[in-house]
């Protein structure tokens, strides 16, 4: 059990965090702050935190264990402003869907109590913002990401792995690049497409229309256009690279069917359909078997 964890940003993923390790009996007190007083006052009201902190440097005073529930860009700031008052055996988390841009500002700020950084993405998520969202059970029997990186301190990695399985979740580790690649793929592009598609649609004259006669398939595909603005504006530049690796890739795919349907070509049109549709057939039985 944590005596105390000092958590960073009261939001939908720090404050479901809160919720989660207090339903299962980890930790004795949650000390909070947000930028926004507003924001930490109604975490409180909730029972997410049971001390308000005035300033994130008083977050974490006398935390054994600190997550970092921030947009990635407010990363290496926020480290800042707490390294002063971490403890020597605090384990130190984040949440954040890149790892490359959050490693290197640990590095830089951290220095040498970068051992007791384990930098963490979570699975998990909604498109609602906000602590009026948490969940005690948004991270049950979902995958979390641990990046360890040459300095990590093995014991703190293994403080990461226990206190996120305690919280019924799949902990897999991933170099930071791997991570990143990845999830460029499967998470950052298609939410990117989502937002543009969205937008292309909206541009229209008749766009508005359009939208009214939209069906559940639709609004399946354009759930994640709902979500927060701000943080994935920082998500999709702090990984420019890889998303716009990913963006080419996609863009042939898109090519290729364009070239079938302008030249008429049903064979080839129903090929490249059905090795989509197998691939997610496929990706849709194995992704729910539990990972180690």
């Amino acid at each position: 059990m944590f005596e105390q964890l000092g958590l960073i940003g009261c939001g939908l993923m720090g404050g479901s965090f809160a919720l989660a390790l207090k339903k299962a009996g980890l930790v004795k007190r949650v000390v909070g702050y947000s930028k926004s007083p507003s924001t930490t006052e109604r975490a409180r009201q909730m029972g997410v935190i049971d001390v308000e902190a005035p300033s994130a440097l008083l977050a974490v005073s006398g935390a054994d264990l600190v997550l970092l529930a921030v947009p990635v860009a407010a990363t290496e700031p926020t480290f800042k402003a707490i390294r002063h008052l971490v403890r020597g055996d605090t384990l130190i988390m984040d949440v954040g869907s890149t790892k490359r841009e959050v490693i290197d500002a640990a590095r830089r700020v951290l220095r040498d109590q970068v051992g007791m950084f384990v930098p963490a993405h979570p699975i998990a998520g909604k498109e609602l913002a906000g602590v009026e969202h948490a969940d005690p059970n948004l991270y049950a029997g979902r995958q979390v990401i641990l990046t360890p990186i040459e300095r990590t301190l093995t014991v703190q990695l293994n403080k990461a792995q226990a206190v996120w399985t305690a919280l019924g979740c799949h902990v897999k580790q991933m170099s930071p690049e791997a991570h990143d690649a990845a999830y460029a793929a499967v998470s950052h592009l298609p939410h990117m497409i989502a937002f543009a598609l969205v937008n292309a649609i909206k541009s229209q004259p008749q766009g508005d229309e359009f939208l009214s006669l939209a069906g559940p398939g639709f609004r399946d595909f354009s759930r994640i256009a709902a979500s927060d603005p701000s943080i994935w504006r920082d998500i999709l530049v702090s990984n420019k690279e890889e998303l716009l690796a990913q963006s080419k890739h996609f863009q042939r795919a898109l090519h290729a069917f364009e070239v079938a349907i302008k030249a008429g070509n049903p064979d080839a049109l129903e090929a490249l359909i059905d090795q989509a549709s197998s691939t997610r057939a496929h990706w849709r039985m194995t992704a729910i078997k539990p990972q180690s």
